[in-house]
């Protein structure tokens, strides 16, 4: 098994600790755009006294699930963890280790949790790549650079390897890109979702596996009596069931999305691609842009491997996009 302790941190957005290291300020000084979590949260509101004084039941675990199940449209079994990442970790574990194929460039944490438990892993810039895998994981669409791949080519690649892994963290205000509401009991897929990203709420550490029973059950297994707290169960399914809120956040992060792209066009970037929660732009520097932003206190995502790319998340008030248009100005200047 590889030794983690050997390998390089893996890099990842949200670490405004090393913004603030490096530049100063405080935490209320910045604006964190370096992730894609959505900046205008589900309101919590009053969550229940038995919520946060008992352990979770088992009933309280079927009822999240259920509610899981009518957001993400799909009646194939559904296993819940803290954050998709807590998923991401227990994958490698529902086989014996064999060559493991990863669609490229990507969220990290896959590579990393595949390696750390004995896996053989290969990268590939296309999906033709994968066939042959004992796994493969494809994010769908793809972070940082929103490709996005039609839910029934997916399918027939499944038949091509021996699991498919596919993450669909990014996937709530687009849908259609979705396999679950197609899944059966006898498909060799395991999708992954995240619930802090769209909803804003990622402190809240709460993801979801959906696959076949037998890979569900060895999951939950793996996951532990009680993966997700009770006030989590209790917000969740609150916000799950509110399609009004979940219609206007959609219709938000699409607007939002555009006038991210006009305000990059002003600074001279190319758009890369991206979702309605995060863009990625081609950047005549990177890390200097990086630094220029910081300068003015928002921090952003550079990436080891393309010394152009940024990516951005969305502000999430009037102020800060104030803020960021000013910025991005000053760097066109």
């Amino acid at each position: 098994m590889t030794d983690r302790s050997s390998q390089p941190p893996r890099d990842h957005g949200g670490n405004l600790d090393a913004a603030i290291h490096r530049y100063g300020g405080a935490r209320a000084d910045w604006l964190d755009l370096s992730t894609g979590i959505n900046p205008v949260a589900y309101p919590v509101g009053q969550v229940s006294a038995d919520a946060w004084q008992a352990l979770p039941r088992a009933s309280d675990m079927q009822t999240l699930c259920a509610a899981a199940a009518r957001a993400y449209r799909t009646s194939a079994p559904i296993a819940a963890f803290a954050g998709a990442q807590g998923a991401i970790q227990a994958i490698p574990h529902l086989a014996a280790p064999g060559a493991a194929h990863i669609l490229t460039p990507t969220y990290n944490e896959h590579a990393g949790a595949l390696r750390d438990a004995g896996w053989d892993v290969r990268e590939h810039g296309d999906l033709q790549g994968l066939a042959g895998a004992d796994l493969a994981v494809v994010v769908n669409p793809n972070n940082p650079d929103g490709r996005a791949h039609d839910p029934a080519f997916l399918m027939e690649l499944s038949s091509e390897v021996g699991l498919l892994v596919v993450d669909e963290s990014f996937a709530d205000p687009e849908p259609d890109l979705s396999l679950a509401p197609s899944l059966r009991a006898s498909d060799n897929v395991v999708i992954l979702r995240s619930f802090g990203k769209f909803y804003g709420l990622a402190g809240m550490r709460l993801g979801f596996a959906i696959g076949s029973a037998s890979r569900i059950a060895r999951l939950r297994a793996l996951a532990g009596p009680w993966p997700v707290s009770g006030p989590a169960m209790e917000i969740a399914r609150a916000a799950f069931a509110d399609s009004h809120w979940q219609m206007q956040t959609v219709a938000r992060l699409g607007r939002d999305a555009v006038r991210l792209d006009a305000l990059a066009a002003v600074a001279g970037w190319r758009l890369v691609g991206g979702t309605p929660l995060f863009r990625t732009y081609a950047t005549p520097d990177a890390r200097a842009a990086q630094e220029r932003l910081a300068e003015a206190r928002i921090w952003t995502r550079i990436f080891p491997y393309d010394a152009t790319w940024m990516r951005l998340g969305l502000p999430g008030d009037a102020t800060g996009w104030q803020r960021l248009e000013a910025a991005l100005r000053g760097i066109n200047g």
